[in-house]
């Protein structure tokens, strides 16, 4: 006689939370990768977190152009961008050029798993006590000089702004900085605010003070931003500027191009190098 068989589904192991996941772990020896929590729960973007996770899945030498991230994710060119720009911004992506033997100069991509400066430091050795000295004995005190009197304060004129050595009003990039305190969502990066700095300084050169400025950037703002705050700051800058000469309508939007040195994304009528990165050196003609 066959022993009786139960079709019921076996209970959940005892200690297992009531609600929420229930973690099915298996044992993995080969094809896995290794992701530091802060990055996989790191809030924002799911498309910063996937890019993330997808180049720590590669091996080293695999090329991770805007290009050939876009071929694998379903997502276009701005929202990789963004993400390269935001793994940049958090540590995680560094870029660094070095000079070939040749001496043409290169971008080599590097991915942290921590950011520097964020992982464990090692332990620091112990300081050894520094020896006892005997405390000399204070001399007398001197009698107090009797005080002289303070010089009447002159009124002075307040001085002119001086400009560093980029001719940048450094009132400008303050100004930048603090939009995120009127409104939360203009927060900008270093890279932005040196980026918009020039506009702003034009504006404080021809008299329009930075309230005014302020006002300018962050009233009538639309309800959901659908563009980076930089860029509603450029055209703002840009085509709402004070009383300023006549100046010729702005052409229409140059294509988006990879850089072949940096592999950033810019606005170019053709492929090449972007601003940042030198003019490639003439390949030479073959024997």
């Amino acid at each position: 006689m066959a022993e009786p068989q139960s079709n019921a589904p076996l209970r959940a192991p005892a200690g297992a939370p009531a609600s929420g996941v229930i973690h099915v772990r298996t044992r993995l020896t080969a094809d896995f990768t290794v992701v530091a929590n802060a990055l996989a729960q790191r809030p924002g973007s799911a498309v910063t977190v996937g890019v993330a996770i997808y180049i720590l899945s590669l091996p080293d030498g695999t090329p991770v152009r805007i290009d050939a991230l876009c071929e694998h994710f379903t997502e276009g060119e701005i929202l990789i961008s963004r993400a390269l720009r935001e793994l940049e911004a958090d540590g995680y992506l560094e870029r660094r050029r070095e000079r070939c033997p040749d001496g043409r100069l290169r971008t080599r991509t590097f991915f942290h798993d921590v950011p520097p400066g964020e992982g464990p430091e090692p332990p620091r050795p112990p300081t050894p006590p520094r020896p006892r000295r005997a405390r000399p004995i204070p001399p007398e005190p001197a009698p107090a000089p009797e005080p002289e009197p303070e010089p009447e304060p002159r009124c002075e004129p307040e001085p002119e702004p001086v400009l560093d050595g980029t001719g940048l009003d450094p009132r400008a990039s303050v100004i930048l900085a603090s939009l995120r305190i009127v409104d939360r969502r203009l927060i900008l990066s270093r890279r932005e605010v040196d980026r918009l700095a020039p506009a702003v300084t034009q504006w404080l050169a021809h008299g329009v003070g930075p309230d005014e400025i302020t006002a300018h950037l962050t009233e009538r703002l639309p309800a959901p931003l659908r563009a980076r705050p930089a860029r509603i700051l450029a055209y703002r800058l840009r085509e709402l500027p004070p009383p300023l000469p006549d100046r010729p309508a702005s052409p229409a939007p140059l294509p988006w191009q990879t850089c072949d040195g940096c592999e950033r994304a810019f606005r170019a009528p053709e492929p090449g190098r972007c601003r940042d990165c030198p003019p490639a050196a003439p390949l030479a003609a073959a024997c």
